[in-house]
């Protein structure tokens, strides 16, 4: 057999991660396998220097992405170039969609095989992508439990997979964790952790962190940490929180394992921190433009994972002028171990870990994979 060249594109930090340990399995499965990629530290930890970072691509909302239009254009003939010049067997997109599903669509067109891993959220907005992913996508790989049904309804096949989070933090335990009394000791601070999560882009960060100091700005008892994206460099949290938050750079797995609560921005940390069953609230707050724009598209009840997975509210949602102080110190009070919802969010954390499966998703999509490369010999 001869050797098979891969190309996958990840945009974001989330889509790092699952896309590192794709590549983990991929290369335990066939070490054969020549690749390349667009991602972060994660993947290039499995799969060497990437092609392009995932820094120089995450823009947020409608009116950022017009903002940095050029550089997108920009990228998005890059990528052309880079994928012709190493011309791989099959193009790997995972989520990322505003990118990723032109690339498909070009990528069609130059006769190159198609896979998808982690489904654009179609059933949230822009439903007519189904018709692209119909015309353009060769296999396509869902991790949410209901996405299956959702795409057969549009006459699309579409492989459940599993959700990798359950990877990555079964990944995570295996390693030796710092315990809570080691964090303690670290810090020099023995009251529990309260933990901040304002998001990895700078923009998100810049909006929703201030308010969710001004929150917790009463809590003595806890300790307050910032768990800050591997992204972004340490200096730009400073000079929001000043000494108002201790801040810990690239440990949010370590930070989660001991937290005691967590105030939220909605996306990815929002399933992670469920899964870790700690106590949360999530925030969200955009551009008000962005925001009166997305409301009039969007078609979801809730924007959290862990709601939409449930399709009932476990965690507490604060948007635009709910995304306060006030309502924010309200909602982690109940949740806290000695609130009055606390015992009732555990249970549901343990439901939700039994409606996502088991462990085991990023291994299938990496025989998915590896038929998709081998069919045709």
């Amino acid at each position: 057999m001869s050797q098979k060249r891969v190309f996958v594109i990840a945009g974001e930090a989330s889509g790092d991660v699952h896309g590192a340990n794709l590549l983990r399995e991929l290369q335990k499965k066939d070490s054969r396998v020549e690749i390349a990629f667009w991602g972060g530290d994660r993947m290039t930890e499995v799969a060497g220097k990437p092609f392009k970072h995932i820094r120089d691509l995450a823009f947020m909302g409608f009116v950022e992405v017009i903002a940095n239009i050029r550089t997108i254009a920009s990228n998005f003939k890059l990528c052309k170039e880079q994928i012709s010049a190493f011309k791989p067997d099959v193009l790997v997109l995972i989520d990322y969609p505003g990118f990723n599903l032109r690339m498909a669509a070009w990528a069609k067109a130059e006769g190159i095989k198609v896979v998808y891993y982690i489904s654009p959220q179609v059933w949230a907005w822009k439903e007519n992508r189904v018709k692209k992913i119909k015309a353009f996508v060769d296999r396509l790989m869902v991790i949410l439990p209901f996405e299956k049904d959702f795409f057969a309804k549009h006459g699309v096949k579409a492989e459940f997979v599993g959700h990798p989070l359950l990877d990555e933090i079964q990944l995570f335990k295996k390693q030796k964790a710092i315990t809570e009394g080691e964090w303690h000791q670290e810090l020099k601070d023995e009251r529990p952790i309260l933990l901040l999560l304002p998001g990895s882009r700078k923009q998100e960060v810049s909006v929703k962190l201030p308010i969710m100091l001004e929150a917790i700005k009463e809590a003595k008892d806890y300790q307050i940490i910032v768990a800050a994206a591997p992204a972004l460099p340490v200096e730009f949290y400073q000079q929001i929180t000043g000494d108002k938050a201790k801040i810990i750079h690239g440990k949010t797995y370590q930070l989660l394992a001991v937290a005691k609560g967590a105030i939220v921005t909605s996306g990815t940390a929002t399933l992670e921190t469920a899964l870790f069953e700690v106590p949360q609230v999530v925030c969200y707050k955009a551009n008000w433009l962005s925001y009166w724009i997305a409301k009039r598209l969007v078609n979801i009840k809730y924007i959290s994972l862990v709601n939409l997975i449930m399709d009932r509210e476990v965690v507490s949602e604060l948007i635009q002028k709910d995304c306060n102080p006030k309502r924010i110190r309200e909602e982690i009070k109940k949740v806290l171990p000695d609130g009055n919802h606390h015992e009732k969010l555990t249970l549901n954390y343990k439901k939700l870990k039994d409606v996502l499966g088991g462990q085991g998703a990023s291994e299938n999509a990496a025989s998915i994979l590896l038929e998709e490369l081998y069919n045709n010999e």
